[in-house]
């Protein structure tokens, strides 16, 4: 009896192979460029130093102790949780409303669509010096109140409306993103519930709440997570427009790492920060992914 010889093709018919050759080279990738990185951010966590010839020593705790003494640490989380929440329910509420007009309107709509989303493909630094040109003491903003008599308000200048100004750089910059995410969701929903919906006296309210919300669900759960996830790694904002100033009232856990690392040099210590900001954004997906994705 000849034995029989190994053949390629029939290691592939076995789906569970076949399924680990296709996607070995994709977790490689994704051990490398996303794994390790985290792994070796949690290890750096717990250590002090700097990466020259001293180089890194293991302190354990040392540096979560001292997040949790500094008052610095608390106002920039605080910070962070104002601008996320004060950012994600506009940027989810205005482009829906815009998504619906602009659904249930023929005329005009590709150029409205094109004209709305045009601020997410601006770079951010760009959009960024605009806005400051825009608030600054002297703009075009305190020039629009003085002609309506109005005193000029120090946007950047003042610790209370500094953060509204980044918040509405925010929204700005994800509204037409939104939009165009709600329309393709709304395109999907079948014209016939809302026919039936009419013939059961059904008004527009009603048709939205009833029909609209339930079968835009998943294209929910889709924008909230990636507008939350937007607004926490927010950086060129807050470094463009207001250098975190005045008084730290608007510097986010992003900008905060940038400081520790590369302004202070303490690798171990912004580490610390950005774990933190890892299980902030992680506990935030997993908030946005229970509420919206019940049943």
């Amino acid at each position: 009896m000849k034995p029989s010889r190994f053949s390629p093709s029939e290691l592939l018919d076995n789906d569970t192979t076949a399924a680990w050759v296709f996607l070995t080279p994709a977790l490689i990738l994704l051990g490398l460029f996303i794994i390790w990185p985290i792994a070796y951010l949690f290890y750096l966590s717990f250590t002090a130093g700097s990466f020259t010839s001293s180089g890194i020593y293991w302190v354990g705790l040392k540096n979560y102790w001292r997040l949790l003494l500094n008052s610095d640490f608390w106002q920039v989380l605080f910070n962070t949780v104002y601008f996320t929440f004060g950012s994600l329910v506009p940027s989810l509420v205005i482009p829906l409303g815009l998504a619906v007009l602009l659904d249930r309107s023929l005329a005009l709509r590709g150029l409205l669509r094109s004209a709305y989303f045009l601020p997410s493909i601006i770079s951010l630094v760009a959009a960024g010096l605009g806005f400051r040109w825009l608030f600054q003491n002297t703009g075009p903003v305190n020039g629009f109140l003085d002609f309506f008599g109005v005193a000029p308000v120090s946007w950047l200048g003042d610790t209370f409306w500094a953060m509204p100004v980044i918040i509405l750089f925010s929204i700005w910059k994800q509204i037409g993103f939104n939009m165009v995410v709600f329309l393709a969701g709304l395109q999907a929903i079948p014209l016939s519930l809302y026919e039936a919906a009419e013939l059961d006296g059904a008004n527009s309210w009603q048709q939205f709440w009833h029909i609209t919300l339930p079968g835009l669900r998943p294209t929910l759960i889709f924008a909230t997570v990636t507008t939350g996830i937007f607004t926490l790694r927010s950086f060129e904002p807050v470094y463009v427009i207001t250098g975190a100033g005045p008084l730290n009232s608007t510097n986010l856990l992003v900008y905060y790492t940038y400081q520790e690392a590369f302004g202070q040099f303490d690798f171990g210590y912004a580490a610390a920060v950005a774990t933190v900001l890892l299980v902030v954004t992680l506990v935030l997906v997993y908030l946005q992914l229970r509420t919206w994705g019940e049943n």
